[in-house]
This record gives structure tokens, C-alpha cells and sequence, in this order.
């Protein structure tokens, strides 16, 4: 078990924290299948990754979500309370597709299509996880986990996330999760696997 240290300790991500939580997020999901789709210009993919998630986080997750960081990671959360706030706003949309550029229709079609696949029942939404590359292995995914993961057992309710990364399913698994859809994003885009887990403990 990975001990727990104040670098891996999970803390509020507040939107003065965007610069440094992008820029983990941007490494982090470099080499995912998803985020290569949407980003297929390996020269400027992290510069546009990071706007990207910056984008998220201080117009979208950051305002609605349960948005948390170590110094090597972070999660966003959407409770079952911000679900229909934390829905992108037309001036989101419009920046995301001024970054997007012409992989915004792509980006749009992914979205509708996931969405069909969510489950209707009350439920905690693990929108977005990651860590950087370089700090892999210290704990700092998993404790940010853990801490999402309680408060949905708290609120005696499951958790519901999409991954385009084969190799995240076991770790999802050793959380509790069991996938429970698989489909290709339209257009020829990658597989997601859609991923569900009960509500544990009292």
C-alpha cells in the first residue's frame, strides 16, 4: 500500500489553482486514446490539452463540481446535486470549440454519444482523473480516489465514469468498479468503457 504524505494528500482545487491543474491534467492524459483523438497534432497537443483544461476547470467543473488536487494529480467530481449545473454553458461551448478547432464536431458527437450511455438513477460522475506521468506510482491517483469515493458512500450512491484507456480498467476494478458498457465513439473514434460502482460500507 502506498503510504500517504502531504504530496499526495487530496485538497480543494480552487480556480487559483487552474495553472498548476492543467498542467497536470494536460500531462496526464497525453497518451490517452481519447484525448489523441480529439487532439491528433502531437506538436501542439499539450499546449491545447492545457486550455483545454483550463477551460473546464474555471468555467465548468470548478464552479459545479467537487474538484480536488494533489501536488501531482487531480479529479473532478460532479455530485448528483451539480449535474444540471455543471452542464457547459454557451460561452464553454463556444471556447471549446474555438480550441477544438476543426475537431469540434468530432468532440461534440463523443459528448451526445457518452452521454446516451450514463445511467439515469441518482449517481456520483467521475468526470475527469489523472496524474502526471512522472509521479505514477506515489499514490497520488488513488488517494484522490478514495477521497471521491467516500463521499458517494456517504451519500449511499454509486459511481459512474468513462475510460478510453484499457490499461486504467484494472485499477478502476481494484476500486470496486465493474464495467458495464462498451462502445466506439461515432466517426471512427476509440472505444470507452463505461464503468459503475455500488455504493460500499454503512
Amino acid at each position: 500500500m502506498t503510504r500517504m504524505t502531504l504530496a499526495n494528500t487530496p485538497k480543494p482545487a480552487t480556480i487559483e489553482d487552474a495553472r498548476a491543474v492543467s498542467g497536470t491534467l494536460a500531462a496526464a492524459f497525453g497518451d490517452d486514446p481519447m484525448m489523441r483523438w480529439f487532439f491528433p497534432d502531437e506538436a501542439s497537443r499539450t499546449t491545447d490539452l492545457g486550455r483545454y483544461f483550463t477551460t473546464l476547470f474555471t468555467r465548468q467543473y470548478g464552479l459545479h463540481g467537487v474538484c480536488e488536487r494533489t501536488e501531482s494529480a487531480a479529479a473532478f467530481w460532479v455530485s448528483p446535486e451539480g449535474a444540471d449545473k455543471a452542464v457547459p454553458d454557451a460561452e464553454t461551448v463556444q471556447e471549446l470549440v474555438e480550441i477544438l478547432g476543426d475537431r469540434a464536431p468530432v468532440f461534440q458527437e463523443a459528448v451526445t454519444a457518452a452521454a446516451e450511455h450514463g445511467p439515469k438513477e441518482p449517481h456520483w460522475y467521475l468526470a475527469v482523473i489523472g496524474a502526471d506521468p512522472a509521479a505514477r506510482g506515489q499514490g497520488h491517483g488513488s488517494a484522490l480516489l478514495r477521497s471521491g469515493l467516500a463521499k458517494a458512500d456517504a451519500d449511499g450512491l454509486p459511481v459512474y465514469l468513462e475510460s478510453s484507456k484499457p490499461d486504467n480498467l484494472p485499477v478502476y476494478e481494484h476500486f470496486g468498479f465493474k464495467v458495464v458498457d462498451e462502445f466506439a465513439l461515432p466517426g471512427g473514434g476509440p472505444v470507452l468503457w463505461a464503468m459503475k460502482r455500488d455504493p460500499q460500507g454503512a
